[in-house]
């Protein structure tokens, strides 16, 4: 019961990862998987305490531990399989794969519970103890997950080698009760599911704590580099050149820094969020003495930097692996000329970095003319753009937002397409005129929205705040393949 229970919750956070690079790492894919592992958790114990009223209990805990493995072990390619060939059916696969062996694993319980109940007189006794033993065994799935596997194995190693733990309780099982009938064709399926696993299209180079990670060589250009995470371009470097910026949005970034302080100057930054470091090197670059400080939570992304993306420790780029609200609580007072926002949980911004509370905190660590200057991701109705502006314009004297005309209601007769918008921020004006400029020379067809048009834009917006931050639901629905 114990090894069953603590299975389960592995299966159940491991699944938010494999999922991740299809369906995005949003709130909204955490509750399918938790709504999905709840109802396995039901039906399985509803339904091994029926079938143990009628069938020898021992006769099932075998099969039950043995199926649940087999599928356990085979999730990986299925999935990988399904995302690749038929992205149609992938829901209905990953609800499956998460069922099955959820809803088998959790009969474990009442079977057991039968087995060890032998007098009505001692009924409270059993049942309590069996109860706690389970949850026990999935408090300790839930932390050695968490704090060990993920961060020491791929996802797919986790699996497979779970799923040959559950055949092996099985073997001991059908051992102890008759013979080992059936034992061998289930492992002869683990170990197809494992070298299956090794040629199936996974989309990763390496699975960091939080991320599946690429870096893909640019065709076109010998040096560029792309960093994508779970499946969305986030970072394009090139290692030769760290002047070379291809994302418009961080065209843009450069854009405002650069017409709102004197050119060469050398900064004091910091950086929510790191992914491929492309605009602290910029700045390394374009402006020598800038000492530039990068709270990125994942440690796998900084090895990627190190790596595969030419960082080296001359750049004067202090990258900390940390949460960057917590980073950004132990900076000082006026301490930074710029504070530049680039961090993305999946496919939105963490809703903690996006409160009326975090934004006070970034403008209580500038100094009197300090910028800060934040990339934002938004389709649709842009909602949560909105909010996030309408936010900042509460905390900010001058707010300004950059985009796209048709996004920024500067083409007010088209229709939105969405996709990245960067908004600045200061108590101090920033020369709009110098930054528009600097956006036509780099191509990127943005404009800027400020004033009246930018108060008409917003409308009557909510502002967002630790006690409500509701980022995933203003979201709009957008394919995670497509990002920037």
């Amino acid at each position: 019961m114990f090894a069953a229970s603590a299975a389960v919750l592995v299966v159940e956070i491991v699944s938010l990862r494999l999922l991740a690079p299809y369906l995005g790492l949003t709130l909204e894919t955490s509750t399918m998987v938790i709504g999905i592992a709840l109802t396995a958790i039901a039906a399985g114990s509803w339904m091994g305490g029926r079938i143990a009223d009628q069938v020898s209990p021992r006769r099932l805990l075998g099969p039950s531990l043995g199926l649940s493995g087999a599928v356990v072990a085979l999730t990986p390619v299925v999935l990988r399989s399904t995302a690749e060939w038929a992205p149609a059916l992938l829901f209905l696969i990953a609800a499956l794969t998460i069922l099955v062996p959820g809803a088998l694993l959790s009969a474990v319980t009442p079977i057991v519970t039968k087995l060890r109940l032998t007098s009505l007189a001692e009924t409270g006794t059993v049942v309590g103890r069996l109860s706690g033993v389970s949850t026990l065994g999935a408090i300790v799935g839930t932390v050695l997950t968490g704090f060990v596997l993920v961060a020491r194995f791929p996802v797919s190693s986790i699996l497979i080698g779970l799923g040959v733990l559950l055949v092996a309780g099985s073997a001991l099982v059908e051992w102890r009760t008759r013979g080992w009938i059936g034992i061998p064709a289930l492992t002869l399926v683990i170990v197809a599911g494992g070298l299956a696993t090794t040629v199936a299209p996974g989309g990763c180079d390496t699975e960091t704590r939080y991320h599946c990670a690429r870096v893909v060589t640019d065709p076109d250009r010998e040096s560029g580099r792309t960093l994508l995470l779970d499946g969305v371009r986030h970072s394009y470097v090139d290692i030769d050149d760290p002047t070379f910026l291809k994302f418009a949005y961080v065209r843009a970034i450069a854009s405002v820094v650069d017409a709102a302080f004197p050119d060469g100057e050398p900064l004091a930054a910091y950086h929510l969020g790191g992914g491929g470091l492309t605009f602290p090197r910029y700045l390394a670059a374009t402006r020598p003495g800038t000492t530039s400080l990068v709270s990125e939570i994942d440690s796998g992304v900084v090895r990627i930097n190190r790596d595969r993306l030419g960082l080296t420790a001359q750049a004067d780029i202090d990258v900390r692996t940390e949460d960057g609200r917590l980073g950004l609580r132990r900076l000082d007072t006026d301490s930074r000329d710029l504070v530049v926002g680039d961090a993305f949980g999946g496919v939105s911004v963490p809703w903690h970095l996006t409160t009326r509370e975090a934004m006070t905190d970034i403008r209580r660590v500038l100094n009197e003319d300090g910028l800060y200057v934040a990339n934002l991701i938004d389709h649709g109705e842009l909602a949560f753009a909105r909010a996030e502006v309408a936010t900042l314009s509460e905390t900010f004297e001058h707010v300004a937002l950059l985009g796209e005309p048709t996004d920024i209601g500067l083409a007010p007769t088209a229709t939105p397409k969405g996709g990245n918008l960067v908004v600045l921020a200061s108590n101090r004006p920033v020369d709009l005129s110098a930054t528009q400029d600097s956006l036509d020379t780099r191509k990127t067809g943005w404009k800027i929205a400020t004033g009246d048009d930018l108060t008409s834009w917003l409308g009557d917006t909510q502002l967002l705040t630790d006690d409500y931050a509701p980022v995933d639901q203003l979201l709009q629905p957008y394919s995670p393949q497509s990002g920037q």
